[in-house]
């Protein structure tokens, strides 16, 4: 029984709806847009080489381009699919993002809706590798990435704008800074954060990499190079959130390779870079808990 009571919270938390089982292999997915799984019995996750570049926390910079195997497979024209844009705007009927990534925002502007945040309009979000390569034309190394080498070649990332005036001044610029984390998003391009990116302040640029990820960024004020290296480097990592426990953990990846886990339910990411994180989440507490 609590087993069931913790899947439940577990949905509202991190999915919002209870998708039916799905049986894949050594897992069943219970929330497959978004990469939420449960173990079976064994206790056990194999982990292949190829998942080194897929998932939520892939970093992608001049350094680290993007795989194939890491662009979103759920990518589509938010124009076309209206219950994803209610309550905020499009700058263009072609703007395309990740379904799933879509149906968070969605999420988080109906939260600012409530504190009466509503301007909200997406300006750019997914694109491939001719449209990145003719913006690298037109705007040039100094407000652009060659082709493969921007998070906007994933589906992961949006450039948000506001009706009202620029991001670094409009309510909903401010709102995002302070309430974006809480969603599984991040501001991407810091403020005085260049010297890590190799990107100027960019106050419209966010980037959903998950929960508990995006709050324990927030909170020790990391950008995603940052808390990559954090986690590499501590190879385990672990708290409450919204009273649910996680264990963040780092293993590096040249091979297949066999985890051993022990949890209510889990999620992988690559980090593009050689290692994979294992997310996973193990009990629920009566109330609300604190990231450490």
């Amino acid at each position: 029984m609590k087993k069931w009571v913790f899947l439940f919270v577990l949905f509202l938390l991190f999915a919002r709806e209870v998708n039916e089982y799905k049986s894949d292999g050594d897992f069943q997915i219970i929330d497959e847009r978004h990469g939420l799984r449960v173990p079976k019995e064994s206790g056990t996750l194999e982990i292949a080489k190829d998942q080194v570049y897929q998932g939520n926390l892939l970093l992608v910079n001049k350094e680290h381009p993007v795989h194939r195997g890491g662009i979103k497979s759920d990518v589509v024209n938010l124009f076309q699919h209206k219950e994803l844009i209610e309550g905020y705007g499009l700058s263009d009927e072609r703007i395309r993002l990740s379904q799933g990534v879509a149906e968070k925002f969605l999420e988080m502007v109906r939260a600012a809706e409530k504190d009466n945040v509503r301007h909200f309009m997406i300006s750019s979000g997914y694109r491939n590798e001719e449209e990145q390569s003719q913006l690298y034309q037109e705007k040039g190394s100094a407000f652009a990435l060659p082709a493969g080498y921007s998070e906007h070649n994933l589906g992961l990332s949006l450039d948000i704008g506001s009706t009202l005036s620029g991001m670094n001044e409009a309510p909903e610029g401010r709102w995002l800074q302070k309430n974006a984390s809480k969603y599984g998003f991040i501001l991407r391009y810091p403020e005085n954060k260049k010297a890590i990116t190799g990107i100027e302040y960019e106050p419209w640029h966010f980037r959903y990499v998950g929960l508990p990820h995006s709050r324990i960024m927030q909170k020790k004020n990391f950008t995603l190079e940052e808390y990559l290296t954090y986690i590499k480097e501590k190879k385990k990592i672990g708290g409450t959130i919204a009273g649910v426990e996680y264990e963040v953990s780092y293993y590096p990846v040249s091979s297949k390779k066999t985890v051993k886990l022990q949890a209510n339910a889990y999620e992988v990411s690559g980090d593009n870079m050689g290692g994979v994180i294992v997310t996973a989440f193990s009990s629920v507490h009566a109330r609300d808990g604190q990231e450490k």
